[in-house]
């Protein structure tokens, strides 16, 4: 028998699949995330899972890798209690006492329906370009149409291609990079952390709606602020829209759409930002606007109380000069959509503290953004990339490809968007508002240098 805690994942899991029995406490986590890796479970998981659950669903947590709470079908008894040792020793006293038979689950037959060439449809489009998701699938299928030893061999075989397809290296690689970039140097892991259960935030549009949203899911209150309460009403009716669609595709309940509505509140003053602990900007790429806001919310917001802007490229320190206290403004720069996109870039500035470093990290974490710490300057990290491949897509268009033809080469390689796409999302004016400041400002500070196809386009004409 096996008794669950915590998490079982991955060999974990498949070591509790291969036991008679499985308990587990209530808030237990299971989940087979080798998809993730360019792998597929490769120690009879997908020989077994399905044997339990049926094909669906162990289809559903074999090609996605998400992990799901300790339910009925995988786990035989979800136990209360926080000692897994006595829930353990209970249950198989329990079994001895009623001559429970030993059940092993390789023959087990009930396996609900096949769904396979459903799967083979849907997941070029969800997991595009991916090699494993689809091997996973005929794994699960070899449950199915093969004896039980004949379906771990061909479980064996599609592990092997996988573990030699490349793009299981650049998963791993993007997999340890996820973890190494939580890491900031020279900030020790102990450093406090101030609290943050209450934000503000400035702006009910694309951004500012998904970055509220982010907070409502991880159960934190957010306060959204407009000039006007028609702008607030159009907000609030996209972040509610938005909650309904995933309720009508099943990833919540209609109870928790309410529940996160409920913790969204709005208001056409910043004094109602007097108690929060975390204030984000939100506006347009305007460093004269962003500065005017940054210093009514230091005479508004209480001491200790972080201040932050949403800006993509904007110098941190400039707005910062803006208040009285300079060591409380970061900048947290968000992705669009925010409430789906993982990138979190905290940038610090010349005065940030640890304690704040700290904090904007340990609140990315806690919202479920992959948070990395970076330097101030223009762009960033992730623009500075984003612009230099813009620089090179708009080439290839000067010199005659159509966008379309351009974002098919990304999509192509798994981007869900291209970049165009993605430009006519964040849109087209933020970025031609962004260009505009830099050249009043002299262009400065060059973030690259030209490509002399670009040249020539620009001197054509």
């Amino acid at each position: 028998m096996a008794a669950i805690h915590g998490t079982a994942l991955g060999g974990g899991l498949e070591l509790a699949l291969g036991c008679h029995y499985r308990i587990a406490l209530a808030n237990a986590k299971v989940g087979l995330p080798e998809v993730k890796l360019g792998l597929l479970p490769g120690a009879g998981g997908t020989q077994r899972l399905p044997r339990l659950t049926g094909a669906r669903k162990a289809l559903e947590m074999i090609t996605t890798g998400e992990f799901v709470k300790a339910e009925a079908g995988i786990i035989d008894i979800v136990a209360q209690g926080e000692d897994i040792g006595t829930v353990g020793r209970e249950y198989i006293a329990k079994l001895i006492a009623e001559d429970k038979p030993v059940r092993r689950v390789r023959d087990l037959n009930d396996r609900g329906s096949e769904v396979f060439e459903e799967f083979r449809k849907v997941l070029p489009g969800k997991a595009r370009g991916l090699f494993s998701p689809l091997k996973c699938v005929d794994a699960v299928e070899a449950a199915f149409i093969l004896p039980f030893g004949e379906g771990m061999k061909h479980e064996r075989e599609l592990f092997t291609e996988c573990m030699e397809s490349r793009q299981r290296d650049g998963l791993v690689h993007a997999f340890f990079a996820e973890r190494e970039v939580s890491k900031v140097p020279g900030l020790p892991k102990d450093t406090p952390v101030r609290d943050v259960t209450s934000v503000g935030i400035i702006g009910a549009g694309t951004m500012g709606g998904g970055i509220a949203m982010n907070f409502a899911n991880a159960g934190i209150s957010a306060t959204i602020v407009e000039l006007k309460q028609e702008a607030l009403d159009k907000g609030l009716g996209v972040i509610r829209k938005n909650y309904e669609n995933s309720a009508k595709k099943g990833r919540i309940t209609p109870a928790q759409v309410e529940e996160r509505m409920a913790l969204i509140s709005t208001s056409l003053s910043y004094d109602d930002f007097k108690d929060a602990d975390l204030v984000i900007e939100a506006v347009f790429e305007n460093m004269v606007v962003k500065k005017q806001i940054f210093s009514q919310l230091d005479k508004v917001c209480k001491p200790g109380a972080i201040l932050a802007s949403n800006t993509s490229t904007l110098d941190i320190d400039e707005i910062a000069s803006a208040t009285s206290r300079p060591e409380d403004v970061v900048g947290t720069h968000y992705f669009s959509p925010a409430n789906v996109m993982k990138l979190l870039e905290n940038v610090r500035g010349s005065k940030t503290p640890d304690e704040v470093k700290a904090t904007v990290m340990a609140v990315a974490k806690k919202i479920g953004k992959v948070g990395v710490m970076v330097g101030n300057c223009y762009g960033f990290v992730s623009n500075r990339m984003l612009h230099r491949r813009g620089a090179e897509a708009t080439a290839l268009v000067n010199e005659g490809a159509t966008p379309q033809q351009v974002d098919k080469v990304l999509t192509d390689l798994g981007f869900p968007m291209g970049q165009f796409a993605m430009s006519d999302l964040a849109g087209i004016d933020v970025g031609y508002s962004i260009r505009k400041g830099r050249r009043k400002a002299g262009w400065a500070r060059k973030p690259w240098r030209v490509s002399t196809n670009t040249k020539n386009a620009i001197a054509s004409r």
